[in-house]
């Protein structure tokens, strides 16, 4: 298996289309493709993002294509990095002034093997809207890593704030014969249409359990 199939194989593992991959290590989807297809070999600076990104780890020289501009004997490993405990109330602030926000804003930094990138936080759910009996599940007081700017796709989930009330919540974001959604995963509470009336935070990549 050359290298565009390795990388292929493990972003369509993790959901992700060409283009939140690209948005990711910041290049573009067409560059994606020819990697990906084996029509365009990568400096090492940006295959380094690629698979540091995909968590992906080449032991095998074999793995690698003859002529690729890329050293056999590049191995990333991905690092924990912390990321601030914000309260529900300034995370869409966080979002939009992060360098304005201080380190006194946050209650505490959690770690995650996740990139969020540099303006990641994590957030404590509230409520039991997001709690099923399937998996995932996300019960209150469980903790969730959120990326600001990222794409937004359907039956992932998301931060979003309704921009009529303020109010920031937690939901699963589902488009459906046109019409788009926000969907919480307990049956007990309505699922919310929406057109224009919010605005997403930032997309959920991670999750931990509380209390264990």
């Amino acid at each position: 298996m050359d290298i565009g199939q390795i990388i292929r194989k493990a972003r369509k593992a993790k959901g992700w289309t060409l283009e939140e991959l690209a948005h990711r290590i910041g290049t573009d989807a067409g560059n994606m493709s020819r990697l990906e297809r084996g029509k365009q070999g990568a400096s090492r600076e940006l295959l380094a993002k690629v698979l540091n990104e995909l968590n992906i780890s080449l032991t095998q020289a074999g793995q690698l294509d003859e002529g690729s501009n890329v050293a056999v004997a590049l191995q990333p490993t991905r690092k924990d990095k912390e990321y601030p405990l914000i309260s529900w109330v300034i995370a869409g602030d966080w979002t939009e002034s992060p360098d304005n926000c201080h380190p006194g804003d946050a209650e505490s930094w959690v770690a995650s093997t996740e990139n969020a990138g540099n303006h990641g936080f994590w957030l404590n759910v509230r409520g039991d809207s997001m709690t099923c009996a399937g998996n995932p599940s996300f019960p209150a007081g469980s903790l969730i890593l959120v990326r600001p700017e990222a794409d937004v796709i359907s039956g992932k989930y998301y931060v979003v704030e309704m921009l009529d009330s303020g109010e920031k919540t937690f939901k699963q974001y589902v488009e459906d014969a046109g019409l788009k959604y926000l969907r919480p995963l307990n049956p007990n509470y309505r699922t919310i249409e929406i057109n224009g009336n919010c605005r997403f935070i930032g997309r959920v990549i991670d999750a931990k359990m509380t209390g264990l």
